[in-house]
């Protein structure tokens, strides 16, 4: 009884905070105040990620954390995980997860706490903001081939760099896999009638479904889907698996969805706060201050995965350099005050410090070599 009340908890929270901010004033959205900015902030992105997209991504790390067996994660991503299998996995994973930098951190959050070595859940936790196959197909249209060419190649470059990196920086403790009560066979039959993954596949679909689809589509679609998820709770879950899935995907909750709304709300009072010509005046040339204001400048002013593509189009438009442009791309959907909150909760302070740096320095050189070719 009390997993049913956690789950209900969760549910009304998203409600909550899905439709309460339509009753904000449309004024705020025109606002140059710090407060009501954040709180319009706020409005903008329980509207367009609380229940199709967050939600679903929190029911997911709960999947992965409960229900998945441990040795099948620690074998292929753990530490002792080979690198030439490791990273080309987490990779992959991120790469057909097209979710921003928020949504990823459950996610992140799951296949960490589960087994998976520092470095493949890092190079996981970069790709799928910054290189999912939407955001490339949808910058190459928007922006040009050469640039989404280049942003998806330095992007997993810069992953597998990275986790490496702070792999050997931080040495982790060696975990031994815990023995399973079933022997996990990895053939392609097995894989797709398992029960389990068939159900983790369901919460998938959801998430790609309410991210993805819009108007009655996505109504019926995710109605349907969430219908279908029922039904394997209920039907192909054992009691213990189902009160373990709905248990930890409530720990989840808990733990990040405070986190990223405080962030949120700060990013939208901080750019309240910039000038408007901040822009033409900082990131017009190829310098490497150019460059990096318009890394930090992504850090700050938030965007969910693929709005950051029209929003370069239009720093383009006002002036913004072919370098400084790059690393404002490769920047803005891996790290935001959001993520950085929550990713610091996760893994510490130090380890999120040195994500930070790294992140900043690969992005601000990206775009400096960029915009000198260009």
């Amino acid at each position: 009884m009390r997993d049913r009340y956690k789950i209900a908890l969760i549910i009304v929270a998203f409600f909550a905070f899905y439709f309460i901010p339509h009753y904000l004033p449309q004024a705020a959205q025109a606002s140059k105040d710090p407060l009501m900015n954040g709180l319009f902030m706020l409005y903008d992105y329980a509207k367009a990620h609380t229940l199709t997209c967050l939600l679903p991504a929190f029911f997911i790390a709960g999947a992965i954390s409960a229900l998945m067996p441990k040795e099948s994660i620690s074998r292929h991503l753990g530490q002792k995980a080979p690198r030439h299998i490791a990273y080309p996995l987490a990779i992959l994973g991120g790469l057909l997860l097209a979710v921003c930098s928020c949504t990823i951190l459950p996610l992140f959050a799951g296949i960490k706490k589960k087994g998976a070595g520092l470095g493949p859940a890092i190079a996981f936790l970069y790709t799928s903001p910054a290189t999912n196959i939407l955001a490339i197909v949808f910058t190459g249209g928007v922006l040009g081939w050469q640039l989404a060419g280049s942003r998806i190649f330095l992007s997993v470059i810069f992953a597998t760099l990275i986790g490496i990196i702070i792999t050997a920086i931080f040495k982790e403790d060696d975990v031994k896999p815990t023995e399973s009560q079933e022997k996990i066979r990895w053939n392609l039959k097995n894989i797709l009638t398992d029960r389990i993954f068939q159900f983790t596949a369901t919460l998938i679909l959801i998430l790609i479904t309410g991210t993805r689809l819009t108007g009655m589509e996505r109504i019926v679609a995710f109605l349907g889907l969430t219908f279908l998820l029922i039904l394997q709770a209920i039907y192909r879950l054992s009691r213990e698996e189902a009160k373990a899935w709905l248990s930890e995907s409530y720990l989840f909750t808990a733990k990040i969805f405070p986190l990223l709304l405080i962030g949120v709300f700060v990013a939208g009072a901080i750019s309240a706060l910039m000038p408007e010509d901040l822009l033409e005046n900082y990131v017009g040339g190829n310098t490497i201050t150019a460059n990096l204001f318009a890394v930090l400048f992504g850090v700050v002013m938030y965007f969910p995965t693929l709005v950051e593509v029209p929003m370069a189009q239009m720093f383009l438009s006002h002036g913004m350099g072919n370098g400084p442009l790059l690393a404002y791309l490769l920047a803005d959907p891996v790290i935001s005050l959001p993520s950085i909150l929550v990713v610091r909760g996760l893994i510490g302070t130090k380890k999120t410090a040195v994500y930070i740096l790294l992140i900043t320095f690969f992005c601000t050189l990206a775009g400096l070599i960029y915009g000198t070719l260009t």
